[in-house]
């Protein structure tokens, strides 16, 4: 018999999987319950409301996010920086129904709205920090203003990247999403400023993702 600890994270995970794939909106605990082969009792066990799923589910992200945030101040290299973006867009595209369904989420769950805005201004400075620290080490040549719209252009980008992929044409945005090539065109926000020392790695990316 499966312990407590495993049906509660089979219920999470298969919970996570199901609100990435269908919704947010659109996946009931009777459904997961049905996903699993268990019984509605005994998911309300675990969790008595889908609420506390989500918010589990919630914090898993943000403590994903707060590591990446705690490094951000260390990157001192173009290489360091396309791996860091990877990392935070494979964590983004992992939950990937918060983003994308985060104003039915912020109207169903306040509180969680106003983490997700905490979170929001916590990826700000740690964006700043990573943008200060480049500037500081030589890797991009810029002034401390453009260095803030930079670090803003960063967030808004990592925040909004599901959606957008959700609206291309001719994409499967579940399938296609590459985590890879959303870091490097993340990267390419900095290219115009980026010294003469650091642009060869950024050239080796531009022609692995463009060719």
């Amino acid at each position: 018999m499966a312990s407590s600890n495993t049906t509660r994270d089979r219920i999470l995970q298969a919970s996570l999987a199901l609100f990435n794939a269908q919704g947010l909106a659109a996946v009931s605990t009777h459904k997961i319950a049905a996903e699993l082969g268990i019984s509605p009792g005994n998911l309300h066990y675990h969790f008595k409301a889908k609420q506390l799923i989500v918010e589990w589910l919630f914090r898993r992200f943000e403590q994903r996010l707060e590591v990446l945030d705690g490094s951000s101040g260390s990157i001192t290299a173009i290489d360091d920086l396309w791996l860091a973006l990877h990392l935070r867009f494979e964590a983004i595209d992992q939950y990937r129904f918060i983003y994308r369904d985060m104003a039915f989420l912020a109207s169903e769950y306040p509180a969680l709205g106003q983490r997700a805005q905490a979170l929001t201004a916590q990826n700000l400075l740690a964006a700043q920090a990573l943008c200060e620290g480049l500037v500081a080490s030589g890797v991009i040549e810029t002034s401390a203003e453009q260095a803030r719209i930079l670090a803003l252009q960063m967030v808004f980008t990592t925040t909004c990247w599901l959606s957008f992929e959700r609206l291309v044409p001719g994409r499967d945005a579940l399938a296609q999403a590459d985590p890879g090539l959303a870091a490097f065109y993340t990267l390419t926000l900095i290219s115009p400023y980026v010294s003469s020392e650091s642009r060869a790695y950024l050239d080796y990316l531009r022609g692995k993702y463009l060719g």
